[in-house]
């Protein structure tokens, strides 16, 4: 439904000379634009209890922020405020293709869309993120300011779970207007300051910190009663100081953490595992009661099309095979592991790659009962769902 224009560039140009180095301004990156959702159905959204959301409002210089349900917008007046909404792609299908243009970088790096919407002089105040992010401008005007990373930059909390930093010398200066995007690296100090009722789209990208990838594969070592080796010290001589942890000793502490994640077998079932699983709440509509295979199987052969749920992580890993055959698939879904065979490669693309699947697409799931067999418990897990 989208699509991005790069101008003079290309995806392949913008990671090279853009990617995690400096921010870009695409005017009309999405030429004649319209907002998939409009101010009242996010306002809707943020109803909900299961939806994260959250209002900040700034007067006088007096940050306050709100964290949903929100039920009551017009107590927060007619300026000076913004609401915004995480995930939106999890609850919002038109929405969520707002991401598929940018799926030049691979999915298990995307996050979600976050949707925002501003009342004149609304924002969240200078900040940084320590993740990339491509604003989409919606309805309405909003005047951006970015600048490249600067150590200097002193962060300060005008509300506590408010994370600003002091004023910033800008290398971008503009107002966006519908269509505009704004790709900013993360570290890159930016800030924008609607001007009139407007609608932001801010597509993230996940970027794990090392605390993170440690403690989801200390969960997986235990959920796995994977013990891996001990200390062993076969040669160790007589210690002239007790006390000491010595540096032979810590660096073979080291070895052994470097063992955890170096063998190529279990990093890539393990960070699988990990990376697919959902940050956010997802609406799965589990059907009720759940479908046989055969039924499923008539609904293909008569044409059924079927459609991912929103905000669902999928990704696959096939190691290279020194051998003829090649090597079995690792498929992902929500956390969950299933292992395909190597010739699979296909299921495993249809099932990663696409966010809907056509009639003959579908078809391919009947050639074989295994195929249907993973279908069918997908869709009963509400993971996959017939399109209306």
């Amino acid at each position: 439904m989208y699509t991005l224009d790069f101008a003079d560039l290309t995806p392949e140009r913008f990671l090279a000379e853009f990617w995690q180095k400096k921010p870009l301004l695409l005017k009309q990156g999405f030429k004649q634009f319209t907002d998939p959702l409009s101010a009242d159905e996010l306002a809707g959204l943020a109803l909900e209890e299961e939806v994260e959301s959250r209002v900040v409002q700034c007067g006088n210089g007096d940050w306050q922020m709100e964290t949903g349900p929100i039920s009551d917008f017009s107590r927060f007046g007619e300026r000076d405020w913004t609401i915004l909404v995480q995930a939106v792609d999890h609850w919002h299908s038109e929405a969520a293709t707002l991401l598929d243009p940018f799926r030049f970088i691979p999915n298990w790096r995307i996050d979600d869309l976050m949707v925002s919407f501003s009342t004149p002089g609304g924002g969240v105040g200078p900040h940084l993120d320590q993740y990339d992010v491509f604003i989409v401008q919606g309805e309405g005007k909003r005047h951006w300011r970015v600048g490249m990373p600067d150590n200097s930059l002193q962060q300060f909390c005008p509300h506590p779970r408010l994370l600003q930093v002091s004023p910033f010398t800008a290398c971008i200066d503009v107002v966006m207007e519908p269509g505009d995007i704004l790709y900013i690296p993360p570290g890159c100090p930016h800030e924008g300051i609607s001007l009139e009722n407007s609608l932001n789209y801010s597509i993230g990208f996940r970027a794990p910190a090392q605390k993170d990838l440690l403690t989801g594969l200390a969960d997986y070592l235990i959920d796995n009663d994977i013990s891996g080796k001990r200390f062993t010290d076969p040669a160790r001589p007589v210690s002239k100081n007790i006390g000491e942890l010595g540096s032979a000793d810590l660096a073979q502490v080291k070895q052994l953490l470097q063992q955890l994640v170096s063998d190529d077998a279990s990093l890539p079932l393990w960070f699988g595992q990990y990376i697919s699983r959902a940050k956010h709440e997802l609406d799965l509509q589990e059907p009720d009661p759940h479908y046989q295979a055969e039924e499923i199987a008539e609904y293909l052969e008569e044409g059924s099309a079927l459609t991912l749920t929103g905000g669902l992580r999928c990704c696959y890993h096939q190691a290279s095979s020194e051998s003829n055959e090649p090597a079995d698939i690792a498929l992902f879904i929500n956390g969950e592991q299933y292992l395909l065979p190597g010739d699979e490669l296909t299921t495993a693309k249809l099932l990663t790659e696409q966010r809907q699947l056509d009639e003959q697409q579908c078809r391919h799931f009947l050639q074989l009962p295994e195929r249907l067999g993973l279908l069918v418990h997908l869709i009963n897990l509400g993971y996959w769902h017939f399109t209306e």
